[in-house]
């Protein structure tokens, strides 16, 4: 098991009350004792501080474990048997009590058993019918009670340090998910919008520049475009810091699909049409249906080589159905490998409960289907 943290101020206020109860033992002259300038008071009194050097010790090098607590149990013993009080043997209750943070609930129970069993063992050898007297009999109970609450504090220390490393480890684990999900939207967000602004730039770019000198006039409504889809881009831009300042408003769906009507030009025909009311559509549904409508449109330009393009949005009071549908060279959806476009819509689409569908065959078009319902929300 893990190495758990004693209690830190457990050993040292123990160790003190043993020191000023020794102390006032020998002070005032209580017992058969040398008095308190003797070698054994000495040993005593350095005892006690090896010990205390000895928990310090033991919150530092956590590995020397087992020779730390064979070390405290030498240091124990010499206390004892140099205290002329005999108040130290209180100090047995602190082996199983930090044995319990370093090996466990075993170990510290075998301790603690160890450590009744040898004042119990000493009664036997050297007490005859020590049963019979009180002072015996109190002696050895106090140890067990102190004993059974050394072990129960330890357990609930360690139950509490456990708990707090899982609480950490699960707060770890959600701030990692958390990151890997902000990353995946900010991902889609920069996929979806400047992706398809700059593949719209692309393809008006080549436009001009293929009819430059067979049709100016072309040429130049391919450079408006151009603009025009420069200007889209900054808004997306802009739209999207506002999002991650918590500045976003509503998204209005007709509005943001009317910019991307196209009659005529150097590139496909593109027609968009609305129906239904958007309210009861929260902005998680709305964005999704304009981010796979900007998908569906991206492709068509990009890979269909369509010459039109229709956007057909219906909005009932249970479920908002999307369609982009266009006249292109088409593809087999099967033997497809879904680029990070489609991979991208799919994950966005799934987040409001929503369901995507591919129809496309080679030389037949493609059409984009997706059914998002009503007040779903983000999940």
């Amino acid at each position: 098991m893990a190495a758990y943290v004693p209690v830190p101020w457990v050993s040292p206020l123990l160790y003190g009350a043993v020191l000023l109860g020794g102390l006032y033992y020998l002070a005032a002259d209580l017992g058969d004792s040398s008095g308190l300038l003797s070698w054994r008071t000495a040993g005593f009194v350095a005892g006690l501080a090896a010990l205390l050097a000895l928990g310090v010790a033991e919150r530092r090098r956590s590995a020397a474990r087992v020779p730390l607590l064979l070390a405290r149990c030498a240091l124990t013993g010499a206390v004892v048997a140099l205290d002329a009080s005999e108040l130290s043997q209180v100090l047995f209750v602190l082996l199983p009590f930090t044995a319990y943070f370093a090996f466990g609930r075993t170990a510290a129970l075998a301790l603690g058993a160890l450590c009744l069993a040898g004042p119990l063992t000493g009664y036997l050898l050297t007490a005859p019918g020590w049963y019979r007297d009180m002072e015996y009999v109190s002696d050895l109970l106090m140890l067990g009670i102190g004993l059974v609450l050394a072990i129960s504090m330890a357990a609930v220390a360690v139950g509490e340090q456990r708990a707090r490393r899982e609480l950490q480890e699960y707060a770890a684990r959600v701030a990692e998910l958390s990151a890997a999900t902000e990353r995946n939207r900010l991902a889609r967000d920069i996929h979806d919008s400047l992706g398809h602004h700059l593949t719209a730039i692309s393809v008006q770019l080549e436009l001009a520049s293929e009819f430059r000198e067979l049709d100016p006039d072309a040429a130049g409504r391919a450079m408006t475009e151009a603009r025009q889809s420069v200007k889209l881009a900054l808004g997306d831009v802009r739209q999207s810091v506002r999002t991650l300042r918590g500045e976003a408003v509503r998204p209005s769906l007709s509005a943001a699909l009317a910019g991307w009507v196209r009659d005529g030009g150097a590139g496909p025909r593109v027609t968009v049409e609305v129906l239904g009311a958007e309210d009861g559509y929260g902005a998680a549904e709305l964005t999704a249906l304009y981010r796979a409508a900007q998908e569906g449109l991206t492709n068509a330009l990009r890979h269909a080589r369509a010459s039109r393009v229709s956007v057909a949005v219906r909005l009932t009071e249970h479920a908002a159905r999307l369609a982009v549908a266009d006249d292109g060279c088409g593809f087999t959806p099967a033997e497809a490998t879904a680029g990070f476009g489609l991979t991208g819509m799919r994950e966005r689409v799934h987040l409001v409960a929503g369901t995507v569908d591919i129809d496309s065959g080679p030389g037949e078009g493609t059409r984009l289907t997706v059914v998002v319902p009503r007040g779903g929300g983000e999940r």
